[in-house]
């Protein structure tokens, strides 16, 4: 993607308000409003083979990914917004007593729902409305340039966050793109790193040092996605830090880190334990070759989502993940970025643990094309082929999606 859009995609997700990305900007006394955000949608086309279900899988990890057949194979078609929602984004910014202050707000939604009078989107089971839309962001920054920036409020996590960001799919689908009527799908989420989701957080940026910068901070309790008694009894931490430059080959370098502790409450085989994760990765463009190079590694971090299936409660032990993934994007002469990724999410048993229909590893082929038709409207075109694989070696789902749409930022 140009500069423009990249910025408008970061701005969209993060809502960090500048000249680059500004929206509809409107001076309003001491304060400065900028109107922000993103409309989308894709027309998909979706082929589903699978056996027997895997615990674990991407294909249920989000809702499920279609509906299939006795056989286990299907075809579906649907209208939905891609990985990032449609947005609409307020961001207030002023400078009061040599700090700047600022806060955001928004709301994500959906392109299309499965309810009969198109008013709403309905739960798994049918049997009412519901998840329209989302609202993802409710926070406030103060600051400084000379001593950096502290936020306060819900926005996206910090570990894994750069993950997301640098994700092609950002601008297109993905997984789950199947799931017509859910609010997103899941991009590279589960087949290549884990969610940094949308969290409550009290957190800490340093100042641009010369191209470093870092980021620690708390997050919300009780957002451990798994069974119903499970839940984290402190905040969860986590941290970031990076290093930027520029110059013909210009590129960022990442590593991040977090840690929370769970606690189970049904009496059950007792389940305390801290979930650790770490991860590294980068970002380089060179002319019109851009390339991206990820990779995490946790304990009780599970798979997809935080915590899910990280943990034999039989047992009373962590299983261990790992992933990453890779991306080459070129722009040819039309302006045109044409993309190649693949990702891959692995989650290993417990020591002592019998194979039974738990997952061995999501993994992800991405092939997208991504056309400015104008400054700030990209047409896309997308192929994903997605597949979970059991740690029982026979055990396989697997499905192919192709997809067509625009995405317009503002």
């Amino acid at each position: 993607m140009n500069n423009k859009i990249k910025f408008a995609v970061a701005g969209a997700v993060m809502s960090a308000a500048s000249v680059a990305n500004a929206g509809i900007v409107i001076p309003a006394g001491d304060w400065t409003l900028d109107i922000n955000g993103n409309v989308n949608a894709f027309a998909t086309w979706s082929n589903y083979d699978g056996g027997a279900a895997i615990t674990g899988s991407i294909f249920t990890a989000y809702g499920g990914l279609g509906p299939t057949d006795g056989n286990g194979e299907d075809n579906t078609q649907g209208i939905n917004t891609g990985l990032l929602p449609s947005w609409l984004g307020f961001t207030g910014t002023t400078r009061q007593n040599d700090v700047d202050v600022s806060f955001t707000i928004s709301i994500q939604p959906n392109a299309s729902d499965n309810f009969a009078t198109g008013d709403g989107t309905v739960n798994d089971d049918a049997s009412s409305v519901t998840r329209s839309p989302l609202a993802r962001q409710a926070f406030l920054t103060f600051g400084d340039k000379s001593w950096g920036t502290v936020k306060v409020g819900k926005d996206l996590g910090i570990f894994a966050s750069d993950a997301i960001l640098n994700d092609m799919t950002l601008l297109g689908v993905g997984g789950a793109a199947g799931n017509s009527g859910n609010p997103t799908t899941t991009g590279g989420i589960g087949t290549g790193y884990i969610y940094a989701a949308w969290k409550g957080q009290i957190s800490y940026t340093t100042p641009d040092m010369n191209g470093f910068q870092a980021t620690v901070g708390i997050t919300n309790p009780n957002q451990v996605a798994n069974a119903g008694d499970l839940f984290q009894d402190r905040f969860g931490v986590e941290a970031k830090a990076s290093y930027s430059w520029t110059g013909d080959v210009a590129g960022k370098v990442w590593v991040g880190g977090a840690s929370y502790d769970v606690t189970m409450t049904d009496g059950g085989t007792d389940p305390d334990y801290t979930i650790t994760a770490w991860d590294i990765g980068t970002s380089v463009t060179s002319g019109n070759l851009g390339l991206v190079a990820y990779y995490y590694d946790g304990k009780g971090l599970g798979t997809t989502f935080l915590g899910t299936n990280g943990y034999d409660t039989t047992l009373g032990k962590r299983r261990d993940s790992d992933g990453g993934y890779v991306q080459a994007t070129y722009v040819i002469p039309t302006g045109t970025k044409l993309g190649v990724a693949y990702g891959v999410s692995k989650l290993d048993k417990a020591s002592g643990e019998a194979d039974g229909t738990l997952l061995d590893e999501n993994n992800r082929w991405t092939v997208g094309a991504y056309h400015p038709l104008t400054k700030h409207l990209n047409l896309v075109a997308e192929y994903n082929r997605v597949k979970s694989e059991g740690q029982t070696s026979s055990n396989e789902n697997e499905s192919d999606h192709f997809s067509l749409g625009a995405i317009l930022f503002f």
